[in-house]
């Protein structure tokens, strides 16, 4: 498999935080270690009455990872590559230049947008075409609103790249379109994986912004004469990997079984399995699920839902009140919260992006006449049971769309370091849970490079190297009686359910 050791960068841009981290790839023990080499923060900024991305400072970031990589003797880097969250993209000019900072997609400009799109196109063409869950800020609703705002940005515009094709193309100066980020836009269409012109005609958007995506695994151009010099770096070849950092998760599921389920686990939570085609039934429509491009041939039939968001902002909300807690010190306190008490269905719009998340916490469990969680290990304690109880429902779900039977739930991502909400998932699923590794994005990320370079045959066998490179924890089922009675409850509560 390997015939020497290999280094390789990875940049993993989540919602919250980045990182940068080196992949080694040993000859000797055919294993992957990792290092992670700089951290840092992702702040969305607001300005006026809008939320950007604060894209420049994240290219910064990507640099100062680069410098950091050198310092730390890293000197034999083979090449690079970028993963980062969907749907939001950039917008240059005729000239290069960016044509201002990305709009983050909990802006409020697509307030309203979806409703009219489908009116348009209608609800079951759109998804014929795309294969893709509706959520109000998917690209194609956001350029929808751009046009309808703001017209003179769409006329100045020359060409629209998602956040890592934008990164990369500063890195590079090269244009391109990867094509499993390309696939969360709602604008690609789902069998024929090309750009679809009658949807784009259809709401007068303009096509010709959009490149031909290219295959992941695609060398895409290397580090730039001027950054070589400003870092003192030689040019890097710069891959384009699973740019969607669930496809590159999935891409570090330590499966090795052909037919398993998983569930990245961050700020969203995305659950599904891997299909060898789209989707497309009534019944997939009817219960918004997605289908999205995954790397070498894959599809990904999944579910978004809404994750750890929810307690990174009860946590942000109380921060600013002064309370101070750690993550850990939450989950303390809702494990020793009484079980059961009160759930809210994750998804519900008004969980999107409240001013008081707590107080929304507290509003839902208020119109569902179910007991108001008080203190904060009750709240989180409700969010907690409320996501491993939703993970269940998509679960089943997931298995009558596909066709497929799982006996338990492969976890990759942060959220794994969150054991409490591991066991949870575990109980309400009434599955075994195998939880690892935590840097799923990034070690997908790594390994699809080291594919293109040539050090690793092919999926499976990069999925069989990381199951041997990592630990894997294993949750076994507790209390099953009062976790399906958990279930049913949380089934009536969030009768929204029956509907999605």
């Amino acid at each position: 498999m390997v015939s020497q050791s290999s280094s390789v960068l990875a940049f993993d841009l989540g919602a919250s935080s980045g990182r940068a981290i080196v992949g080694r790839l040993d000859s000797e023990t055919g294993q992957v270690t990792i290092e992670e080499i700089h951290r840092f923060s992702n702040d969305p900024v607001k300005v006026g009455n809008h939320l950007h991305w604060d894209i420049l400072r994240l290219f910064h970031e990507i640099k100062q990872g680069i410098l950091q990589t050198k310092h730390l003797g890293y000197t034999d880097i083979e090449s690079l590559a970028i993963d980062s969250w969907a749907v939001d993209f950039g917008l240059l000019a005729a000239n290069g230049e960016l044509l201002g900072n990305p709009y983050h997609y909990r802006d409020h400009q697509t307030d309203g947008v979806m409703e009219k799109v489908i009116d348009i196109v209608g609800r079951e063409k759109l998804y014929a075409k795309t294969g893709l869950q509706f959520l109000q800020f998917n690209s194609i609703f956001q350029l929808y609103a751009i046009k309808e705002r703001n017209p003179a940005l769409l006329e100045q515009a020359d060409t629209l790249l998602m956040i890592p094709d934008l990164l990369r193309y500063f890195l590079t100066e090269e244009k391109h379109s990867e094509y499993t980020n390309a696939t969360t836009t709602q604008l690609l269409n789902a069998t024929t994986q090309t750009w679809d012109s009658e949807l784009l005609e259809k709401l007068a958007l303009p096509g010709d912004l959009l490149l031909t995506p290219v295959l992941s695994g695609t060398r895409v151009g290397a580090l730039t004469k001027e950054i070589c010099e400003e870092l003192d770096v030689a040019a890097i070849p710069v891959i384009a990997v699973g740019e969607h950092d669930t496809a590159s998760a999935v891409v570090a599921v330590p499966a090795l079984e052909e037919d398993f389920a998983f569930l990245s686990c961050g700020t969203w939570s995305l659950l599904g399995t891997e299909t060898k085609e789209p989707v497309l039934s009534e019944q997939a429509l009817a219960w918004n699920f997605t289908n999205e491009g995954g790397v070498y041939g894959t599809n990904r039939l999944l579910k978004n839902i809404m994750g750890l968001w929810l307690i990174q902002e009860c946590k942000r909300t109380w921060d600013k009140e002064g309370k101070n807690s750690s993550f850990a010190e939450l989950v303390k306190l809702a494990e020793k919260a009484m079980p059961f008490q009160s759930f809210i269905d994750p998804d519900d719009d008004m969980f999107l992006n409240p001013v008081h998340m707590p107080k929304q916490v507290q509003q839902y469990c208020r119109d569902t006449n179910q007991a108001i969680p008080q203190t904060e290990g009750e709240i989180i304690r409700c969010v907690m049971e409320s996501l491993a109880l939703k993970y269940r429902f998509i679960l089943e779900r997931t298995e009558q769309l596909s066709g497929k039977s799982f006996k338990g739930l492969h976890i990759v991502g942060g959220g794994i370091q969150n054991e409490l909400l591991c066991q949870f998932t575990s109980n309400a699923t009434q599955r075994e849970v195998w939880a690892g590794p935590v840097e799923g994005s990034a070690l997908g990320n790594l390994v699809v490079q080291w594919i293109a370079l040539g050090y690793i045959a092919n999926l499976r066998e990069a999925r069989k190297l990381i199951r041997n490179s990592f630990p894997v924890k294993t949750y076994i089922p507790e209390d099953r009686a009062g976790w399906q009675e958990a279930y049913v409850t949380f089934c009536q509560v969030a009768s929204r359910l029956t509907v999605k």
